[in-house]
């Protein structure tokens, strides 16, 4: 039995015990397994002037501070831990890189979905609870304004975007070219940037 098959059969608190308790080994497959997880989370923001590749290596980061920092002790699971140390990280690396700018340009858009209502855990930039209302107001009414400026071939691929579909299921559900599925989510990422 590889050692992969061997991981499977723990749970993830278990995974990572192991690590913390010195087998190196199993980090790698908890990095592998949570990937997705960076690379879902990672499609919430857009940072202005940088890549999504950014993202996911901020993300990545996160990923393995919540590995060496888990509390296997803690009542959280650790996939809710990963969850919040991941969107923290990417929001923390988006809001250095606005300090270091100076500029409005290198801002990022959080997406919700439709109703305002957040994709999974809140991306939390502040622990005021007054600061955390003002923000998610401040976002859903981004999202009404760009859902308002989008047209209806936009507003069918943002949807579905936003439920995690890549752009080869997007074109395959819309009977649309992959090249055109890529064009309107640039042209919906400059809507939002100009909001």
């Amino acid at each position: 039995m590889d050692l992969r098959e061997e991981y499977n059969n723990f749970s993830d608190e278990d995974l990572v015990k192991k690590y913390q308790d010195g087998d190196q080994a199993v980090l790698n497959y908890i990095c592998e397994k949570y990937k997705p997880l960076v690379l879902k989370t990672s499609k919430k923001y857009f940072l202005v002037g940088g890549e999504n590749e950014d993202l996911i290596q901020e993300g990545m980061i996160g990923l393995f501070g919540a590995i060496g920092d888990y509390d296997t002790d803690s009542e959280v699971t650790f996939f809710r831990f990963a969850q919040l140390c991941i969107d923290r990280q990417m929001i923390k690396a988006i809001e250095a890189s606005n300090r270091k700018k100076h500029s409005p340009l290198n801002a990022y858009v959080s997406l919700y979905d439709e109703d305002g209502g957040e994709i999974d855990e809140p991306s939390y930039t502040s622990d005021d609870p007054a600061e955390l209302i003002i923000e998610a107001e401040a976002n859903s009414d981004l999202i009404m304004r760009l859902k308002k400026a989008l047209s209806p071939m936009e507003q069918q691929v943002f949807d579905l975007y936003m439920q995690d579909y890549d752009y080869k299921e997007i074109a395959q559900k819309l009977g649309k070219a992959e090249k055109s599925i890529d064009n309107t989510l640039t042209r919906i990422k400059q809507k939002a940037r100009a909001l």
